[in-house]
């Protein structure tokens, strides 16, 4: 199992609105040169955090900046925003476990509650880490590279 990047390129997505966002326009060619993926990727990714309620989008060249504070935002509503997983559904179970075997048969009842458990579990950790923890990690890492943005 392999959560897709478009978890980590929306959490690259606020890095930047964080580090960029005084001194220049966020835009989805801006974020693409960061990221470095096409413009399209950034714009839908920016789409699904937008609908969440998690960025704000000006058309054109206004930039996209956060709809909440930082301590406001968990990686369980970027991850929820971006991955289009459903409550249960982490785990995708093979399609038409044969019947008349009894490992077949039963595999739905042997594994659904561990494989719930092990999603919740994650769920929990990522709801305890905000962008406010991601935040000073990148202003202490920005500084260390000398960078002069307005978090300096």
């Amino acid at each position: 199992m392999q959560i897709s990047s478009r978890f980590t390129i929306a959490v690259h997505i606020f890095v930047c609105i964080h580090v960029f966002g005084g001194e220049s326009k966020i835009t989805s060619e801006f974020l693409a040169d960061s990221v470095n993926v096409n413009p399209v990727v950034i714009r839908r990714i920016l789409s699904q955090l937008r609908n969440a309620g998690l960025v704000n989008v000006q058309r054109g060249s206004g930039g996209a900046s956060m709809a909440k504070p930082p301590e406001e935002i968990t990686f369980l509503d970027i991850y929820r925003a971006v991955e289009c997983v459903e409550e249960g559904t982490l785990f995708h179970f093979h399609e038409n476990p044969n019947p008349s075997c009894p490992a077949g048969r039963n595999i739905h009842r042997i594994l659904d509650g561990r494989l719930e458990q092990v999603q919740a579990a994650m769920e929990r950790e990522l709801a305890g880490i905000t962008l406010a923890d991601v935040m000073r990690d990148a202003d202490r890492c920005v500084r260390e590279d000398g960078h002069t943005g307005k978090n300096e």
